[in-house]
């Protein structure tokens, strides 16, 4: 990928100062681990809306469903200034061919879950969604999304990243005219990565593109996309990646002899129960595709979903 992916942010979370009380929120993994391979759009809806730093913070009152946005002491509803920046933002943040979107926890503004809403008798719920944040989800829904709290799982963490990257790579074969020969590429190349989130949904996607000539191109797309960004939703647990891992394994049964087929196994045997990372059996797998020159594994995305640099594949 030649131009950096572009991922929307919480402002305050690359250390600019526009929270509330003057201060900012920098989280190091994303300012500068992630930060090495995306290009962030940081967005602060209270200060673009016009707020200014310092100011009164704001909560989420009333109906959580429907919210409004309300300064904490005098109680100003500024629910309506906020949606006109919205209206405008929107569009703008369309236009600007997002992978991801990274929000502040808890924020009535940009908080994606569990924000607090308050009731007439001023008793507070974790049932909210900040009001800009649902937003843009209900705009942008197949859009990848996290919480940088979320983010320090380190599971979640992966999920996340393999989603934004595998959106630019959707976003890639639409800007290169889909047909449906690179779909079916596209699918194949993904096949792994699918099965290692979400297997039925990968069987699915496989017909879908197996059905080709029956349906028109662009009907095909829209059900692709959808289906693909749910698989890819799911985590990838233990078990289904050793049935990936077994999966490749079966393409060099007949060349490894004895010492090399057991010692493959001990490996997947060990990462299924959790005494050594995802990275050692595949990095095994990875010399056995060069040594072999296995065409069909060797441009598997499963192989490298993301960046080594950001190790999201070193831990058990």
């Amino acid at each position: 990928m030649e131009e950096k992916i572009k991922l929307g942010v919480s402002s305050c979370l690359l250390g600019n100062k526009v929270r509330y009380d003057g201060g900012h929120k920098l989280d190091p993994f994303l300012a500068s681990t992630l930060g090495q391979f995306v290009e962030y759009v940081p967005v602060c809806p209270e200060v673009e809306a016009g707020f200014p730093v310092p100011r009164e913070a704001f909560r989420l009152v009333g109906d959580p469903r429907h919210p409004r946005l309300v300064t904490r002491q005098s109680g100003v509803d500024a629910t309506p200034r906020m949606e006109r920046w919205i209206e405008k933002k929107l569009p703008q943040l369309e236009k600007e061919g997002l992978c991801g979107f990274i929000f502040k926890s808890q924020s009535p503004s940009s908080g994606m879950e569990r924000v607090k809403v308050y009731n007439e008798k001023g008793m507070a719920e974790k049932k909210g969604v900040g009001i800009f944040a649902r937003a843009l989800m209900e705009r942008l829904p197949l859009l990848p999304v996290e919480e940088e709290g979320r983010l320090q799982d380190i599971h979640l963490r992966e999920n996340f990243i393999v989603r934004v990257f595998a959106y630019r790579r959707w976003q890639e074969l639409l800007a290169a005219g889909p047909t449906a020969g690179r779909l079916v590429e596209f699918q194949r190349r993904h096949k792994l990565l699918l099965m290692a989130h979400g297997p039925e949904a990968a069987r699915r996607l496989g017909k879908l593109v197996a059905g080709l000539g029956s349906r028109p191109l662009p009907e095909v797309l829209a059900g692709y996309r959808e289906l693909f960004m749910a698989a890819l939703k799911q985590k990838a647990t233990v078990r289904k990646n050793v049935n990936v891992l077994q999966h490749m394994f079966g393409y060099f049964k007949r060349q490894l002899d004895g010492f090399e087929k057991g010692e493959m196994l001990s490996l997947i045997e060990e990462y299924r129960h959790n005494l050594i990372p995802l990275i050692v059996p595949l990095t095994l797998l990875k010399h056995y595709i060069g040594k072999f020159q296995q065409p069909y594994l060797k441009d598997q995305y499963y192989l490298d979903p993301h960046p080594l640099e950001l190790k999201l594949r070193n831990h058990a």
